[in-house]
């Protein structure tokens, strides 16, 4: 079985590499650790490595994984609150859980406004709701298109009555 010769095949692009490092980090310390990184990752994978391929594309691959698997791993880090902190609300809102409550609250109203509507509105509104072409349901019920809009139009004013003291949270 053919493998990798580290001193022609890989070293070959240390400085192709250091350049394109150096352009992800723009620090020569970081850079020069991060083609070490790659060069250590090819080396323990170059049993994975199928010979015929194109060994540049592949440490310039590994680099680039390596690159970005270090930077969210960083990015991730900074952006945990650090213990030591003044905590704010605003600090504490990504991490605070949802209030399911309103939601059931919420919820509740809208079905008992959709079971309020009339029935022909009810269904022309719940089946454009579920993704269904005005022409689909036209279709479906056998009647015009025009008033297939209509109920729409009516279903939509009537929740709009019923709901309005979601008229914030809700879309117009």
């Amino acid at each position: 079985m053919e493998t990798l010769n580290f001193n022609c095949d890989i070293y070959q692009y240390r400085q192709p590499l250091f350049d394109r490092a150096l352009a992800y980090t723009r620090d020569e310390d970081d850079a020069a650790d991060l083609v070490q990184d790659t060069f250590m990752k090819a080396f323990r994978f170059s049993a994975k490595f199928e010979m015929g391929s194109n060994v540049r594309a592949w440490l310039f691959t590994i680099l680039k994984n390596t690159f970005l698997n270090h930077y969210y791993k960083v990015k991730r880090k900074n952006e945990m609150i650090q213990q030591e902190e003044d905590l704010t609300s605003i600090q504490l809102v990504p991490s605070a859980s949802f209030n399911g409550g309103a939601a059931k609250f919420m919820m509740e109203d809208i079905q008992k406004s959709l079971n309020a509507l009339p029935e022909d509105c009810r269904f022309c509104f719940c089946r454009y709701f579920e993704g269904y072409k005005y022409h689909e349901i036209a279709a479906e019920l056998d009647i015009p298109l025009g008033t297939v809009k209509t109920k729409i139009h009516v279903a939509r004013g009537l929740l709009k009555k019923m709901l309005k003291n979601y008229k914030s949270g809700l879309a117009a």
